[in-house]
């Protein structure tokens, strides 16, 4: 079953390219026609490579990848920090900062130096610093929400990224290149399709296209998550032992959260008749004890025989 239809996306705008002189020559296969010097694009096709990147973005979050939203154009900002934050990913929609992904120990840095200003009260003077101090920390601490604040709960380079805009997020692009990180994006008539991984043909300007698209691989996101928590607590599934942060516990619903509970009980009731099997060896090598001693008695007998012979 498709995760979207082709209604949604004729209503949202998704099948409209760029101009006939800003293509691509290498998405010709993604166009269907052109209508007033405008390439329309094949809608079937988009919904295949959509079924695709959806299934590769829901194994991915299953098993226990994160998925970091990039979308810095006007366009997209709304809808990167709406669906990501619905889905507890992190999200770029600001400026992407060079080397965030390949100087990623220095970006931890600033992670900690953001963290440590939030713990500073700047409306007390009397802690040590004086009010133009306090202003410029403030400063601070507002420009490094401004690039970091999205990417605050990252701890590790995300495992892929869905990317609005392939043309405008190329430091993006190519950062993930070098680390081997699998792009999902929006492949308009301008873009190349060779830099994505998984590509979606579709309109990367209209508002509600971006939007549309977005929120599809936000719900693969949130089947990813249902589906980790659902795994069982052996072999080493961690987030099915951990308990549920209260974003993920209405993302998942009543029924997962039972089921992601429970999971840690029923594991522990299997293994608990194994520890009682060592008991009931021991005892029937104690059971077998009694039958051996007979067998002992035997040389006593056959001297009494060689006695009485002697007489």
């Amino acid at each position: 079953m498709a995760v979207v239809t082709i209604r949604q996306l004729l209503d949202s705008g998704v099948h409209f390219g760029h101009q006939t002189q800003r293509w691509n020559p290498k998405v010709k296969r993604f166009i269907l026609t052109e209508r007033s010097g405008i390439h329309i694009i094949d809608l079937q096709q988009s919904l295949a490579h959509i079924d695709n990147a959806y299934e590769f973005v829901r194994e991915t979050v299953a098993r226990g990848g994160t998925v970091l939203f990039v979308g810095t154009k006007k366009q997209a900002q709304e809808a990167i920090a709406s669906e990501a934050g619905r889905v507890g990913q992190p999200y770029v929609n600001q400026r992407w900062l060079g080397g965030l992904l390949t100087n990623f120990q220095t970006v931890l840095g600033r992670l900690e130096r953001m963290k440590e200003l939030e713990q500073v009260d700047f409306d007390d003077t009397t802690k040590g610093f004086t009010k133009k101090e306090l202003l410029m920390k403030r400063r601070e601490l507002e420009k490094l929400h401004k690039s970091l604040g999205g990417i605050r709960n990252l701890t590790k380079t995300p495992s892929a990224i869905w990317v609005v805009d392939a043309k405008r997020e190329h430091l993006a692009m190519s950062e993930a290149a070098k680390l081997g990180i699998p792009v999902v994006g929006i492949l308009d008539t301008n873009a190349d399709p060779d830099d994505i991984a998984y590509p979606i043909p579709g309109n990367d300007d209209a508002i509600r296209s971006v939007g549309l698209l977005t929120r599809v691989i936000a719900d693969a996101v949130a089947e990813g998550l249902v589906v980790r928590h659902q795994k069982p607590a052996e072999g080493g599934n961690v987030s099915a032992v951990e308990p549920l942060a209260e974003w993920e516990k209405e993302l998942l619903g009543d029924a997962a959260v039972a089921a992601a509970e429970e999971a840690p009980a029923e594991a522990k009731a299997e293994k608990a008749p194994a520890a009682k099997k060592a008991p009931a060896k021991k005892a029937d090598a104690d059971a077998e004890k009694p039958a051996k001693a007979p067998a002992a008695k035997k040389p006593a007998a056959k001297k009494a025989d060689a006695d009485a012979a002697a007489e």
